[in-house]
C-alpha cells in the first residue's frame, strides 16, 4: 500500500472513532437542507472538516470538492481533487445508527486514482484504484461476476423505484429483487462485492466519486441514467452495474422513448 492511500485510510479509521464517540456521548443537531427529508448534522459539518484538515497537513495542492457548506460547487475538476462524503446515509445515521459511510475519492484532471468507501458501524473498507487494484478489508478483489439482470438484486433510491421512473418497476421484476438501503456507498460497497448486479439513483458527484473508481477498476459500468460519461458536476441519474445487467437496463430505459 502507497503512502497516500495508508494516510487517506488512517485519516478515515481515526474520522469514523470520532462518529462513534459522538454517537455516544452528544446529542445530534439535525437541520434539513432542500427538502425535509434530505438531512444534515453537526456530525456531517465537523467529519468533513476533520478528513479536510488532516489530508491538507500532508498534501498540498487539491482542490476540494464536498457535500457541505462552501465546498458543495467546483467549476473545473483540473489538477488534483479531493472528494468527500463525510457521512454518506445520513437519514441512516439518524433514524437506524448505522449503514451510513465515509466516503472519499482522489482525481486528477478529472481521472479517478483512488477511492475510498468505510462502513462505519460494520468496520468495512472498500478502497482501490487503478494501479492498486481493489481491496476489501484484508483481502483483494480480483473481479466480479458478470451476471446478467435477471440473475441478481438491484439496488434503488427509493423516490425512482416509488414513482415508478425510468421503467423502475420493470427492472425490478426482471431482477432477483429489489433493495433501497438508502445510502449510496453501501451500495456501491454491494456491487463490488457481487451481492448486486446494478444500482440506480439520482446522485450527486460525492455520493458516486469513490464508487466510480472502485467500480470501473474492476470492470463493471457507471454512466448516467442513459449510458453516458458521468459529468462529476451536480446531481445526475446514475446507474451502476454489470455489464450484461447495464446492457438490459438501458434497454428498457431506452423503450420509453
Amino acid at each position: 500500500m502507497d503512502e497516500l492511500a495508508t494516510k487517506v485510510i488512517d485519516i478515515i479509521y481515526a474520522a469514523a472513532i470520532k462518529i462513534k464517540e459522538q454517537l455516544k456521548t452528544k446529542k445530534l443537531v439535525v437541520s434539513t437542507k432542500s427538502s425535509r427529508t434530505d438531512f444534515v448534522t453537526n456530525i456531517d459539518t465537523q467529519i468533513q472538516g476533520f478528513i479536510i484538515d488532516e489530508f491538507m497537513k500532508a498534501n498540498r495542492g487539491y482542490q476540494v470538492l464536498a457535500e457541505e457548506g462552501s465546498y458543495n460547487t467546483l467549476n473545473e475538476l483540473t489538477g488534483k481533487v479531493l472528494i468527500i462524503d463525510p457521512i454518506d446515509g445520513t437519514n441512516n445515521l439518524i433514524l437506524e445508527r448505522q449503514n451510513f459511510c465515509i466516503m472519499v475519492a482522489l482525481y486528477e484532471n478529472g481521472e479517478g486514482k483512488y477511492g475510498f468507501i468505510y462502513d462505519v458501524m460494520a468496520d468495512n473498507l472498500l478502497w482501490g484504484g487503478p494501479e492498486v487494484g481493489v481491496h476489501y478489508n484484508e483481502g483483494k478483489i480480483r473481479s466480479v461476476p458478470n451476471l446478467p439482470l435477471s440473475e441478481g438484486l438491484v439496488g434503488f433510491n427509493s423516490a425512482i423505484y416509488r414513482r415508478n421512473a425510468y421503467r423502475a418497476h420493470q427492472i425490478g421484476d426482471e431482477s432477483l429483487g429489489v433493495r433501497m438501503s438508502g445510502c449510496a456507498g453501501y451500495e456501491l460497497m454491494n456491487l463490488a462485492l457481487g451481492r448486486r448486479v446494478a444500482y440506480i439513483s439520482n446522485l450527486q458527484p460525492w455520493d458516486y466519486a469513490a464508487g466510480k473508481v472502485i467500480l470501473e477498476t474492476l470492470g463493471l459500468k457507471v454512466t448516467n441514467i442513459y449510458g453516458n460519461a458521468l459529468k462529476l458536476k451536480d446531481r445526475e441519474l446514475f446507474i451502476a452495474a454489470t455489464p450484461l445487467a447495464h446492457e438490459r437496463i438501458l434497454e428498457l430505459i431506452d423503450s420509453i422513448k
